[in-house]
């Protein structure tokens, strides 16, 4: 059997169709009719694997490790570390620090982000629309018309701002939210996308590597929410030439999406990774043979590249 070509050889086709999930519609071309950009489209990641399927062995053993890995529950424990007052172009504001640290082992990778007083108060009015009856026994942190800026009412609210994330964590239903997700992700991942889209690549990767940990240990129910982070990650470093750390990224998202042959994101990271494969000499061909059965079960017109998937993301 003839090998595969070259990235830039004649014999490979580019670029290689991508199969559409779920029931959503989506668009056969970039532009306003492509699907709503975020993480909201992927968090219901508990489809069953393929008949089709074309894992090997170890693929599948692998697989099964990493659902095992998802049914256990992330405990994540919150502090509010500092405050600080910033002048606003209207009028003055506090600026609390959340760190978010997994608890039951030493975490390397606790996540420091930061947000005001406003941010919160907006996801407790999001929560209300969806959660009325599941968190009215959590108390949220009421503004006062004076004296938000004096030390005694900083500290205090620092301790009540940390219980009520930790009230809200504790609510199964809330923790699993695109509320709650977004609330502690979206503003990072939003700047990160931008920067892609900007080809700010090495800010955007900065961001990336501070966001998507914490984004894994929220997910942990549904690991396809943070596919397109991935991606985004491959992206970067395959357009800063670096094809290792790239290869590495993609692994990591199609560990994801070993289940989810029919995802937006299945075949155009197949692609992206059967080439990377090819340029640092790895084993190559069963990618492509994954990318052309997956397109023969669902055959497309045209499909996306994979940065043209992900600069689509958190546009809004």
């Amino acid at each position: 059997m003839a090998s595969p070509k070259h990235a830039r050889s004649p014999g490979w086709t580019r670029p290689i169709s991508q199969c559409m999930a779920g029931t959503k519609p989506k668009a056969s071309a970039p532009g306003p009719d492509l699907p709503r950009p975020g993480p909201e489209e992927h968090l219901d990641a508990h489809g069953s694997q393929s008949s089709n399927s074309s894992m090997t062995t170890r693929e599948l053993q692998e697989y099964w490790r990493t659902q095992k890995r998802c049914w256990k529950h992330v405990k994540l424990l919150f502090e509010i570390a500092s405050a600080r007052i910033e002048e606003g172009r209207v009028s003055r504001f506090v600026m609390y620090q959340i760190v978010v640290i997994q608890t039951g082992s030493f975490d390397s990778n606790k996540a420091i982000l930061e947000r005001r007083y406003s941010d919160f108060e907006m996801l407790q009015k999001k929560l209300l629309k969806t959660f009325r009856e599941e968190i009215e026994d959590v108390v949220f942190p009421k503004k006062h018309l004076m004296g938000n800026f004096t030390p005694e009412m900083i500290s205090e609210r620092k301790l009540a701002l940390k219980e009520y994330l930790s009230l809200l964590y504790a609510i199964r239903c809330v923790r699993r939210s695109r509320e709650f997700i977004d609330f502690l992700t979206r503003p990072e991942l939003k700047e990160a996308f931008g920067c892609l889209r900007a080809g700010q690549y090495t800010k955007a990767l900065d961001i990336l590597v501070r966001t998507v940990p914490l984004q894994e240990k929220l997910a942990s129910h549904c690991p396809v929410m943070v596919v397109p982070s991935l991606c985004a990650m491959l992206v970067c470093h395959r357009d800063l030439e670096r094809p290792a750390e790239a290869f590495a990224a993609g692994e990591r998202a199609l560990q994801c999406l070993q289940a989810r042959e029919g995802h937006r994101y299945y075949a155009p990271l197949l692609d992206a990774m059967a080439r990377l494969a090819y340029a640092l000499g790895k084993d190559f061909v069963s990618l492509q043979k994954r990318l052309e059965e997956n397109q023969l079960r669902k055959p497309a017109s045209r499909g996306f590249t994979l940065k043209e998937l992900t600069v689509q993301e958190y546009l809004y």
